[in-house]
């Protein structure tokens, strides 16, 4: 008989713990009148309460997906382009663009904020107060991300499909635009909701690039760990739960939709 082996399903136990259970901790607490983590005593929704009509929370929090998403858009549409640029360029200049490519994702956040803070402050004198130095740090950071989305769509694409269509009368950019871009979306999509992501988690290039009075999710929280009001600190508990909350949602609703468009690819 075949023996069955436990030691990798234990191993995957622990790992799962270990990644879970302190925000699973975190948010049974948000749901308390808990002032600190050790004892619970009672149920309550004022943390959720306090999150959402505090008006300097509420500001922090629109204002942070207010820039994730302004700069996934610009990400999505420069690394976007990026990718279709390298891939119908010659050989030598798709490496190069691949190897440029990576220098943003292997870089450290902290030398890439502090290196557009200088860039951007001191050398060019644009101020923070325009918020450019911090949506160009965010773009500098996403970027490289959709373009490593994008690239693997368009390899699988027909690379004949451009010359094709170009054959049969039409213009380049609606070549690009009617057949190239619709071959690429899934990748697109992915790359927007990675740069969204990485935008939402960013610490240190916000830090360096951001204005004097904005403060992003990330920004804010750190902060708040250094003397804020007991009840700033236990509704954070709750934004902390509301965004597990919402990553989850998306993560299954993704993986139900791609669950329904295989069964339609198999039944079709």
């Amino acid at each position: 008989m075949k023996k069955t082996s436990y030691g990798k399903y234990i191993f995957l136990a622990c790992v799962l713990v270990l990644l879970y259970l302190p925000i699973l901790i975190l948010a049974v607490y948000s749901f308390t009148s808990a002032t600190n983590i050790g004892a619970i005593r009672g149920f309550s929704l004022k943390n959720h309460v306090t999150l959402f009509t505090t008006p300097e929370l509420v500001q922090m929090i629109l204002g942070t997906l207010v820039l994730a998403f302004v700069s996934a858009a610009l990400s999505a549409l420069l690394g976007t382009i990026g990718a279709i640029g390298s891939f119908y360029s010659k050989k030598r200049a798709q490496r190069f663009f691949n190897v440029l490519n990576q220098v943003p994702v292997v870089n450290a956040d902290v030398v890439t904020g502090f290196s557009i803070c200088i860039l951007l402050v001191v050398v060019l004198n644009i101020s923070k107060d325009t918020y450019i130095p911090l949506v160009a740090g965010h773009v500098t950071l996403c970027a490289p991300f959709v373009y490593l989305s994008v690239m693997p769509k368009i390899k699988q694409m027909d690379p004949a499909l451009y010359e094709a269509a170009l054959d049969l009368g039409a213009t380049p950019f609606r070549a690009l635009t009617q057949v190239v871009i619709p071959q690429i979306v899934p990748g697109i999509v992915s790359g927007f909701g990675l740069a969204i992501t990485l935008s939402l988690d960013d610490y240190f290039i916000a830090t360096y690039t951001k204005p004097a009075t904005f403060d992003t999710i990330s920004t804010y929280v750190v902060n708040a760990t250094k003397g804020a009001q007991t009840t700033i600190k236990t509704a954070l508990w709750a934004l902390s739960t509301v965004i597990f909350a919402v990553v989850i949602l998306v993560v299954i609703c993704m993986n139900v939709h791609e669950a329904r468009a295989a069964k339609k690819g198999v039944a079709a």
